[in-house]
């Protein structure tokens, strides 16, 4: 049975267009194509990327950080209670008022008390600064790294300046040894991304980013094996372009350098608007499309790595929204609005604000403005230890 799946998956009307057959494929001592087993290879080279990164972000990232002003906040860590830590971890981490209730009455302490207590047992879940800033540093080095390798392996290939050279003599083109390298690079840190999924910060488009990866180590994979190496590279150095700004744009948000960072989110918007809705549309969707139409039938592996292509493009449009979103903000705010990807922190002062309202109906009045000798100031007026205060609301000078 397993066999008889093999045979299945790999019939040459999925991979290959019409009138080519796997016997067309075949390699010889100068000619090599891309093989479906190299892709086994990635797997190990993604554990050593894991491992890389470990080293990296402790050795070099981490002192980085201390060294560049990057300071964790502190919280207050919830008090050890194993009823609401069992329904934290268990049930749910941002109970409703009902449920508040309920286990206030198993802890025999008030609602507030049991409220307060989960913000900051969330808080403590919540990625540090530090590890943010470590995260950050490691992508912008890869994408650095990885942009500057797909220039220098594409700069001399013909369909870099002319798309439709991404079809000429398909699917029979040559794997260069530059190119294979360049996509094991590639697939090994995506998978790398997953591995890491569990560990790394969590944010609001965490389900969109699953599908990123799976689209994108899908689309690397089928690419690779039906031969679409050409378009594949495009796809690649386009996407790694506006990366290359992300990371560093969030390297200075978490050093509190406000301009810098405003000024690096700018250029990445306009980068980024540009690479995934102008140049990948037209480069890569568009040639695609229909310029490989021009030598070849559609058959299952065109409408396939379409169907992958357009995901992405969904993708980039979501972010754009989001992008654009906060471009508008920082137009009519002149500051750069928070990240909203990013989860945000709870705070505690809805706990003072609390404690001020008890203290106001108990009849005690507080002011923000008085003074260190007690006095209160209103408009040039004597202090108040001065006057006396009549039953009738009155002031009577002593």
């Amino acid at each position: 049975m397993a066999r008889s799946l093999h045979e299945w998956l790999w019939r040459h009307e999925f991979w290959l267009p019409p009138g080519i057959t796997w016997e067309d494929m075949q390699e010889s001592e100068d000619v090599h194509y891309p093989q479906p087993r190299h892709l086994l290879l990635s797997i190990p080279f993604a554990f050593i990327l894991v491992v890389i990164r470990c080293a990296f972000e402790r050795a070099i990232a981490l002192p980085l950080s201390s060294k560049l002003g990057v300071k964790d906040k502190q919280r207050p860590k919830a008090q050890p209670n194993p009823v609401l830590e069992t329904f934290y971890s268990m049930r749910c981490k941002n109970p409703e008022e009902g449920e508040l209730v309920s286990l206030a009455k198993q802890c025999d302490l008030p609602v507030r008390k049991v409220e307060r207590w989960f913000r900051r047992r969330r808080n403590t879940d919540r990625p540090s600064l530090s590890k943010k800033f470590c995260e950050a540093c490691w992508r912008f080095t890869f994408y650095l790294i990885s942009f500057f390798t797909g220039l220098a392996v594409l700069y001399d290939k013909p369909w870099l300046w002319d798309h439709r050279e991404c079809w000429t003599g398909y699917p029979q083109q040559p794997l260069q040894p530059s190119l294979f390298w360049y996509y094991l690079l590639e697939l090994s840190f995506y998978w790398s991304l997953v591995f890491t999924l569990p560990f790394d910060v969590k944010r609001k488009d965490f389900k969109e980013q699953i599908v990123h990866h799976a689209a994108t180590i899908f689309l690397i994979s089928f690419s690779y094996c039906a031969n679409y190496i050409r378009i594949g590279t495009l796809v690649m150095v386009i996407h790694d372009a506006s990366d290359c700004f992300l990371e560093p744009t969030k390297i200075f948000n978490y050093m509190k350098w406000k301009k810098t960072c405003d000024s690096l989110f700018m250029i990445f918007s306009a980068v980024f608007l540009i690479s995934r809705l102008v140049i990948f549309p037209y480069t890569v969707l568009y040639n695609t499309y229909y310029y490989s139409m021009e030598i070849f039938q559609p058959f299952f592996g065109y409408y396939f790595m379409n169907a992958l292509l357009i995901i992405l493009q969904l993708l980039h449009v979501f972010w754009s929204c989001l992008i654009i979103h906060m471009v508008y903000k920082f137009i009519l705010q002149g500051s750069m609005e928070k990240d909203m990807r990013s989860d945000t922190e709870e705070s505690d002062k809805d706990e003072e604000r609390e404690k001020i309202r008890e203290k106001e109906k108990n009849g005690i009045t507080y002011f923000s403005n008085v003074t260190s000798n007690n006095y209160i100031q209103r408009n040039g007026s004597e202090p108040l230890n001065n006057r006396t205060h009549l039953t009738n609301g009155h002031v009577k000078e002593r």
